[in-house]
């Protein structure tokens, strides 16, 4: 990149100082005098959509150069960028590509996003049941088998709609996937939100748009040097149209983009253009070291990581070696109190925890640094771990029998329950253990009693289960017995 601002940050610096009086939005009026917080934010930046700076939703000008930019370098037909994160670009594409109540083939392991799209939509989902790493308890790879079987059973559904890579970093074989999909007719949108630095170099497997993907949602900020909030929709082939995403972009996304949040994503393809391969080298080059500096724990695990090898989680098809997640079945410790123990002992803030095992994100901006002094204090930790008795393999997440559609089943008047009295009454309500947002019942699927040994294990694990009313794990919201409700279904 040369010493330049890339050329939206350019033209806001010089519209700040050289600009005309701003007689129109924001409020603020580029006054940074006004109050401290304004200046440190960068408001002198912050503009709406006005002669020279192009229209998000109509873009003709410098945003679409921009994004033309954008699709070159990830290799889609268009790219469109998103200022309300992934969760807009799914509803936009799950919108676009199913319509109106149309049969959408998902993982379970979806994120909420996809749920509150189907609710939207009125689609009817056919779930498919990722595989739990035995080792891990993590779901793994969605099979090209599973999909294909999916197809053959359900001839008439509109979309399939995959995670990939998961939270934990887990990727499917999307281009075999992807192509029969295809065979069969039927578009593939890709939630690759935490997957936006796949494929731009050497070292990772290859992304969604490579592998034939037709929408593929990724954001930009969980891996790569953009703000907060920045995400970006690509999409090609004639199965899902640009004109189809972009008409529901317009619905889902919001009509005042902040340009801050453009010109950061401007600004990350642009450094990616100029200094990506050096950049991405430094990133492998840091998680090598941490390979290397993790080699001897003996308590803890990280997956595929240190002496962790792919080999040994034959469901696996991939992982992003991005992603750190770190195991401690077989000691006294749980994922939460090992994120407790790095934030007080060791003044470092991991992303989540969860039940036996916590993940730690590396980014475009990690440094070989940081991740050694990760790599030290999880030596420091495992030196103190006792063994305890391994505990029975990880369960797959439970999958309740269906009885009403989402939509129809979020209509009904609903009432709270002690959780404990629930069993064979039917969800008003949404259950997450969160993060990672993935739904342990949604709504019209009926409480059964592997759903409450799972919340117990989750609670006594210490992960927070989060419901849409806010009452668990004390209380659900179910509802009324009926007779079309019965225990039969």
């Amino acid at each position: 990149m040369s010493d330049s601002f890339p050329p939206l940050l350019e033209a806001l610096a010089r519209h700040s100082t050289d600009g005309p009086a701003p007689m129109h939005m924001p409020g603020h009026k580029r006054n940074t005098a006004l109050a401290p917080y304004l200046a440190a934010l960068g408001a002198a930046w912050d503009i709406t959509e006005i002669h020279g700076f192009d229209d998000l939703h109509e873009a003709e000008g410098i945003l679409k150069d921009s994004m033309n930019r954008a699709a070159r370098m990830w290799g889609a037909a268009n790219s469109f960028y998103l200022v309300n994160g992934s969760t807009c670009g799914i509803l936009a594409g799950i919108r676009a590509a199913a319509g109106r109540g149309g049969k959408v083939i998902l993982s379970r392991g979806c994120h909420k996003s996809v749920y509150h799209a189907l609710e939207l939509c009125g689609a009817m989902p056919v779930w498919l049941a990722p595989p739990v790493d035995e080792a891990f308890g993590v779901l793994v790879s969605i099979t090209p088998e599973q999909v294909r079987a999916a197809l053959a059973a359900h001839p008439d559904a509109k979309l399939l709609v995959l995670t990939s890579p998961t939270y934990e970093g887990v990727i499917s074989d999307l281009a075999a996937i992807c192509a029969a999909a295809h065979g069969a007719g039927v578009p593939v949108l890709v939630d690759e939100a935490h997957g936006a630095h796949l494929g731009l170099a050497p070292g990772w497997p290859a992304g969604a748009v490579a592998a034939g993907a037709d929408v593929v949602v990724q954001s930009l900020h969980k891996t790569l040097p953009s703000l907060t909030q920045t995400g970006i929709l690509h999409q090609q082939g004639n199965l899902v149209s640009a004109e189809a995403l972009e008409r529901q972009l317009g619905i889902f996304e919001t009509s005042s983009p902040s340009y801050l949040l453009m010109a950061s994503m401007d600004g990350c393809v642009d450094l990616l253009e100029h200094r990506g391969d050096e950049l991405f080298a430094r990133w492998q080059a840091a998680l090598a070291a941490f390979d290397r500096a993790i080699a001897g724990l003996t308590r803890l695990r990280v997956l595929c990581h240190g002496a962790d090898t792919p080999e040994q989680h034959p469901a696996l098809y991939a992982h992003d070696s991005g992603k750190l997640v770190i195991s401690t079945r077989g000691t006294a410790l749980t994922g939460p109190g090992l994120m407790a123990r790095l934030r007080e002992e060791f003044a470092i803030e991991l992303e989540m925890a969860s039940g036996d095992w916590a993940i730690a994100m590396t980014g475009l901006g990690d440094t070989e640094e940081t991740l050694l002094r990760l790599a030290r204090a999880l030596m420091v930790i495992d030196q103190s771990l006792a063994a305890c008795p391994m505990p029975p393999a990880a369960e797959p997440l439970p999958l309740p029998p269906s009885v009403l559609p989402v939509s129809e089943a979020l209509e009904r008047p609903g009432e709270e329950t002690p959780l404990a009295d629930c069993e064979g009454r039917v969800c008003a309500e949404y259950v997450w253990a969160y993060p990672p947002g993935i739904p342990l019942i949604v709504p019209g699927e009926r409480v059964d009693r592997t759903f409450l040994s799972c919340c117990a294990r989750l609670t006594r694990q210490g992960v927070r289960l989060h419901s849409t009313g806010g009452g668990m794990p004390r209380v659900l919201r179910v509802l009324p017995d009926e007779p079309n409700l019965t225990k039969g279904g």
